[in-house]
């Protein structure tokens, strides 16, 4: 994977809606921007239960994208990263169908998990509110199939997602058919969607247990043997996230986006500059994904007590509600509760809306982000700045797609125009070409409001200084360029009213 910023994507929801289609993007308005693409999932079919990320068929492209040889075309021109959802497949799935016909008799009998397959002799209440969930309720769906049975099956995410067994040899040969495939095509990384949830054992959490971590070793083998790097994406207490960055290529820095948040709405540095004193490096850095605003990552740990987040639960409860309050409770309404398909542990909201769409606080954002070890990723709706899609959230009832708008082409060319955009699209070339990214990295606090990340390599420099007192940074290079961001007045944080706009003051050429 090149060390240059990566997009992340929809094929049918940035610019058209097909590979060729995106592919033409990529090649014209932006092209040299990004290093990569991260492609969620393009397999048959796109739109069903949970957004392409509950294949019937993961080994075939909808044919709505395009094909095979469509992936292959982009490929070849950049870096393509893929999804293999290795925890579930769709009910709509011939596997599945033709176990619901034929039961026992079925080859596939023993691949989709039931109750029973994990809890042979049966489960004490203990042992089901042991059973970790990102969602409420009990893990479980009662199935009538159609032979007439009724099945108790494990569905971690939705009644429409059953839970194979990744260690049954149906459910080995699968997940191989997938690898190949895809490497088939060209792809040079996979992402291992919802893989914590991969392994189930009776009288456990069932949520990254070592053998969860044997069963990414071998996985992750098996990859780079056909030539592929392994993300693995988890979301949990942060100490956990950097144990299992010691046993992967690459983890999301999932706790970056809350805690960049918190700096710039309570005016300090120092949670954040804890994290990047003992956050991994091999890290993919996100503001924003296809999923919320990640609120487990930097919370205390639920399963003991003592362990304490890596802000104050106080603090934590507060920089959500300012998440709502900048949103004008747009994210309210898409969080928890309030819509269907929920998670427990996320924020559904745009980041440039978590901002208060602060043209400047959200340059500051991203430079932190790009300035930060690892290779940063910008979701399709960060790229273009957008809002929270209210009428997409009013139509599927999903609070996910409060942030996963369908940007035709007119809409993506007027979002390229926009100054916030363009000064983004700045900082994405400026991290993708400067040689001292390639170099050292130092980070120090001159005090608490106060951050500075710099990079070094040989005579080249360049340095990242934030003022979060004030909301502003200010990037200095060795080959003498300063730019400045300031926040424009738009952002609330802890504690202020509703400030009045102030003149446009987000980012300016100082040299």
């Amino acid at each position: 994977m090149r060390n240059q910023v990566q997009l992340i994507a929809y094929v049918d929801r940035f610019g058209g809606k097909t590979l060729s289609e995106l592919e033409a993007l990529l090649d014209g308005p932006l092209a040299g921007v990004f290093g990569g693409v991260h492609l969620l999932p393009f397999f048959e079919k796109v739109d069903g239960a949970d957004a392409g990320f509950d294949p019937i068929d993961h080994t075939m492209v909808d044919s709505r994208l395009g094909d095979w040889n469509s992936i292959r075309s982009l490929t070849a021109k950049l870096p393509v990263m893929a999804d293999v959802i290795v925890n579930h497949m769709s009910t709509d799935s011939p596997q599945f169908k033709d176990y619901s016909e034929r039961g026992w008799e079925s080859e596939y009998d023993g691949l989709f998990l039931t109750m029973d397959t994990v809890f042979p002799i049966g489960a004490s209440e203990n042992d089901l509110l042991s059973v970790y969930r990102p969602r409420p309720g009990l893990p479980f769906t009662s199935v009538p199939l159609k032979n007439g049975e009724t099945r108790l099956l494990w569905t971690t995410f939705t009644s429409k997602q059953v839970d194979i067994n990744v260690k049954h040899p149906q459910g080995e040969a699968y997940l191989q058919g997938i690898l190949e495939r895809l490497a088939l095509a060209g792809v040079t990384m996979v992402r291992l969607d919802a893989v914590g949830y991969a392994i189930k054992k009776a009288g456990s959490s069932c949520f990254m247990l070592p053998e969860t971590f044997a069963f990414i070793d071998e996985f992750a083998e098996r990859a780079r043997s056909l030539g592929m790097e392994v993300l693995v994406e988890i979301h949990s207490y942060y100490r956990r996230q950097i144990e299992i960055a010691q046993r992967v290529d690459w983890v999301y820095d999932f706790a970056l986006p809350p805690l960049v948040l918190h700096a710039l709405y309570f005016g300090t540095a120092v949670p954040l500059y804890h994290w990047i004193e003992a956050r991994p490096t091999n890290a993919i850095t996100v503001l924003d994904t296809h999923d919320g605003i990640g609120i487990i990552d930097i919370g205390a740990d639920k399963s003991a007590a003592h362990d304490a987040g890596l802000v104050p639960p106080d603090e934590l409860d507060l920089l959500v509600e300012t998440i709502h309050r900048n949103s004008r409770d747009a994210s309210r309404t898409a969080t928890g509760a309030a819509a269907s398909n929920l998670d427990l542990y996320q924020v559904n909201c745009t980041f440039y809306d978590a901002v208060g769409q602060d043209r400047g606080a959200y340059l500051i954002a991203r430079a932190i982000q790009f300035f930060l070890p690892g290779v940063p990723q910008v979701y399709y709706v960060g790229a273009l700045a957008g809002g929270n899609d209210l009428a997409l959230l009013a139509k599927t009832g999903v609070g996910r797609d409060i942030n996963r708008h369908y940007y035709d082409l007119g809409e993506v060319e007027d979002a390229l125009r926009q100054p916030v955009v363009v000064e983004l699209i700045e900082l994405i070339r400026l991290r993708n070409a400067h040689p001292a990214f390639q170099g050292v990295f130092t980070a120090r606090p001159s005090d608490d409001a106060t951050l500075v990340l710099a990079w070094n390599n040989g005579t080249e420099w360049i340095e990242l200084d934030v003022n979060l007192a004030q909301c502003a940074a200010t990037v200095t290079t060795s080959d003498g360029r300063a730019i400045l961001y300031q926040a424009d007045g738009t952002l609330q944080r802890v504690g202020s009213s509703v400030t009045a706009d102030r003149p446009e003051a987000a980012s300016r050429e100082l040299a």
